[in-house]
């Protein structure tokens, strides 16, 4: 677990609600065209289909979204950085259950465009399915950027030829915020993780760099490191897929990840 006190980055609301919005969009773009087939593949999740995965993008901001329509929560239990390590297993909303997905995402838009917009950042949300998961909405909507990238990748992986875009704005949320995770998770100065061109941080006790060329650097894209960080991929293959570079005798970050699954 990170420690008690953390140093949260900030996010510009404005553009973090605009990078999650267009990264729904995408999605929705994409799950339009997926065929009956395509929608009963496998993924790379276990038990869960193309369509369960579809179905879960728009659920992930559907839930924030219908928060604002019910009582605000009477305190914040989350920070961003606690949010990562936080326990939010809960039942699964599998897609059997929902009605078609053209209706489920034009639902949640209809949703986003009437409530979203006059929300305030300061607004407390509860982020389900773990009761008392209360967040501000603006810290939400930065976790929202990992939630639809993460199931972006899902789906790209599970499709041949998917390609769904990443809203730029939406991957450099999300890449800094794990890389803030790591930084919190393993506290420290000896290991600096560069994750082009979003996030550099420092971590893992021992000696601090504090100039010239670190002793101890890692060193990968956005994507590979998102999944390292939600277990999508496994640290010994990255490196051995030249995905990943790491110098130095500290800089195996094996046993801190991923950070969350």
């Amino acid at each position: 677990m990170p420690p008690a006190k953390k140093r949260t980055r900030s996010y510009d609301p404005a553009k973090t609600r605009a990078a999650v919005l267009a990264q729904f969009a995408h999605v929705r773009d994409a799950v339009r065209t997926l065929t009956p087939d395509q929608l009963a593949r496998p993924t790379r999740i276990d038990g869960r289909t193309v369509r369960d995965l579809a179905a879960h993008a728009a659920l992930t901001l559907d839930t924030v979204v219908r928060a604002l329509a019910e009582d605000e929560p009477a305190k914040r239990e989350l920070a961003l950085l606690d949010w990562p390590f936080a326990d939010l297993t809960g039942p699964r909303e599998y897609a059997a259950e929902l009605p078609d997905l053209d209706a489920l995402y034009a639902d949640v838009a209809e949703r986003i465009e009437a409530r979203l917009p006059a929300a305030p950042d300061s607004r407390l949300v509860p982020v389900l399915p773990r009761p008392g998961a209360v967040m501000t909405l603006g810290d939400a909507m930065v976790t929202r950027t990992v939630e639809l990238c993460v199931r972006t990748d899902d789906l790209n992986d599970a499709v041949p030829g998917l390609d769904i875009p990443y809203d730029r704005q939406a991957l450099a949320a999300c890449t800094r915020l794990l890389a803030d995770a790591l930084a919190a998770k393993a506290p420290g100065g000896s290991v600096e993780v560069r994750v082009p061109p979003y996030a550099v941080v420092q971590c893992v006790e021992g000696p601090k760099h504090t100039r010239g060329t670190p002793p101890n650097v890692v060193e990968t894209d956005p994507l590979t490191w998102l999944r390292l960080a939600t277990g999508r991929t496994e640290w010994a293959a990255a490196l051995d897929a030249a995905q990943v570079s790491a110098s130095g005798e500290r800089a195996d970050l094996s046993g801190l990840l991923p950070l969350m699954s």
